[in-house]
């Protein structure tokens, strides 16, 4: 029986499967699973986010894993720093789509009833085969490169900031 070490228990990789997939079931929360090797792969497929390490057991983990790290000691930076990030930036990214998908179908629903819904287009050809190609990506890209509401150095000493967005 082969056993890996999951926290401080040392435990078969079937059983923590189903512990993963326990935990998920009866609390209903997002589980992230954290593996090195070939024996974590079940277990980082069952959980929601999978995070890989490359290391000496292979690269099994890192191919089956959504976020890939080299080391151990850069899961903090990952978890804290990034995490707080991201979670600001796709509640942005929310907000935005949903303003500019309402600001253009209200255009042209009201554009519509004022002609009568007579067919005619509010917009030029190319205005509408640009928009969301323009208005998607252009401030996506922005707001990837550019927002950072908080410096790193102080993600990682004030690492309460990430649980209180989650509020």
């Amino acid at each position: 029986m082969r056993l890996q070490k999951t926290g401080r228990i040392y435990v078969n990789k079937i059983f923590s499967i189903e512990v993963k997939r326990l935990v998920k079931e009866v609390t209903g929360k997002t589980t992230l699973a954290i593996g090195d090797g070939a024996n974590d792969v079940g277990m980082i497929q069952e959980a929601d986010i999978g995070v890989g390490i490359s290391g000496v057991e292979g690269m099994h983990a890192v191919m089956v894993s959504d976020f890939a790290t080299a080391q151990f000691r850069f899961l903090e930076r990952l978890l804290v720093v990034h995490g707080h990030w991201f979670y600001k930036r796709i509640a942005q990214m929310i907000c935005y789509f949903f303003y500019k998908n309402i600001a253009f179908g209200l255009t042209l629903f009201y554009f519509e009833a004022l002609t009568g819904f007579s067919r005619q287009s509010v917009y030029d050809d190319w205005c509408m085969l640009l928009f969301n190609v323009v208005l998607t990506s252009f401030p996506v890209i922005a707001l990837g490169v550019f927002e950072q509401d908080v410096s790193s150095e102080i993600c990682l000493q004030v690492s309460f900031l990430f649980k209180a967005q989650l509020k």
